[in-house]
């Protein structure tokens, strides 16, 4: 790697101990393609290399300030951050949602009426179906838990093993993304 992009990814990484926003967002921009590949090759699954990037880059956030360019560069540092938080995920237990997806689908809206006053209804079931078929796993999970069963954002991540601001993050994403398709 080039002396010169190690040296200025040191100082990003210094300028978001202080909390430069705009340090981290350059480091997100210069480093994620390549830390992308290596959650994905650890996970297999996109949806989750993205979710422990995500998370990984929270860390470097909240974690800065104890690098040492002494002892790595700044991407052998991140690349250590990305692989222990794909074993932290395949640890907790997240490799399980594949298995509940199965068991999410009987809670999903798919209804039928059988006059013809409620066609409007069984259009809006239908689409929110697809709607909800788009999403990520995780995300159409975390939805059908909290307005299907009822659970609490704190219930949720007890049951996916997630943290709750995970949880929380996936429930608003997948919001928005229904609020978009179906057009409200």
């Amino acid at each position: 790697m080039d002396n010169k992009l190690v040296q200025q990814q040191v100082a990003l990484v210094q300028a978001i101990a202080d909390g430069d926003r705009r340090a981290f967002e350059q480091l997100y921009r210069q480093t994620s393609p390549a830390l992308f590949p290596v959650a994905l090759r650890m996970l297999r699954r996109s949806a989750w290399a993205e979710e422990v990037l995500h998370d990984s880059f929270l860390a470097v956030w909240n974690r800065a300030a104890t690098y040492d360019p002494a002892f790595s560069s700044p991407m052998t540092w991140l690349t250590h951050i990305v692989r222990n938080r794909c074993i932290d995920w395949l640890r907790s237990g997240t490799t399980r949602s594949s298995e509940l997806e199965e068991e999410l689908t009987e809670y999903t809206p798919v209804t039928s009426y059988q006059n013809d006053e409620n066609q409007h209804d069984d259009k809006q079931v239908d689409k929110l179906t697809q709607c909800l078929a788009h999403l990520p796993p995780e995300q159409r999970q975390s939805v059908v838990l909290a307005y299907y069963q009822g659970m609490s954002h704190s219930e949720i991540a007890t049951w996916l093993h997630q943290p709750l601001g995970t949880v929380k993050s996936w429930v608003r994403r997948a919001l928005d993304h229904l609020k978009d398709c179906v057009g409200l």
